[in-house]
């Protein structure tokens, strides 16, 4: 958890080219479980849960966090939401689940492209953090 936030911390805010950006082109590999033409799922490397899934909009276009987000954003923003759940079903999650957004340095933001983290396999505790 302390790198975790150790990471959060020392990201900088940035538009240039993520670790995302290169699962998306391929050019490093991840182990992706769901694909469209808008959206991109794929297992997070340091697990939180039984299952821990992050789901991205394939063009950031500006969404480098859901506080950048605008009104031109509320399909993809939409997506992103439904795309959780298909994910969520396909994993048979059917006893329920999480949906995380991380949002800037103190909210555990360590990559600048929106991504929703899917948890489940685990009963959750609250409060989450």
């Amino acid at each position: 958890m302390a790198s975790e936030k150790a990471a959060a911390l020392a990201a900088t805010p940035s538009d240039g080219p993520t670790i995302f950006d290169k699962i998306i082109k391929r050019e490093i590999p991840a182990n992706i479980v769901y694909e469209d033409e808008q959206v991109l799922a794929f297992r997070d490397i340091a697990p939180q849960a039984p299952i821990h899934i992050l789901i991205i909009p394939k063009i950031r276009d500006g969404l480098t966090g859901l506080s950048k987000a605008e009104e031109r954003h509320c399909e993809i923003l939409g997506r992103l939401l439904y795309t959780a759940k298909l994910v969520a079903k396909q994993e048979g999650l059917e006893d329920g689940f999480r949906i995380v957004i991380n949002d800037g340095p103190t909210g555990g933001q360590s990559v600048y492209h929106l991504h929703i983290h899917l948890l489940g396999g685990r009963q959750m505790d609250w409060p989450p953090g």
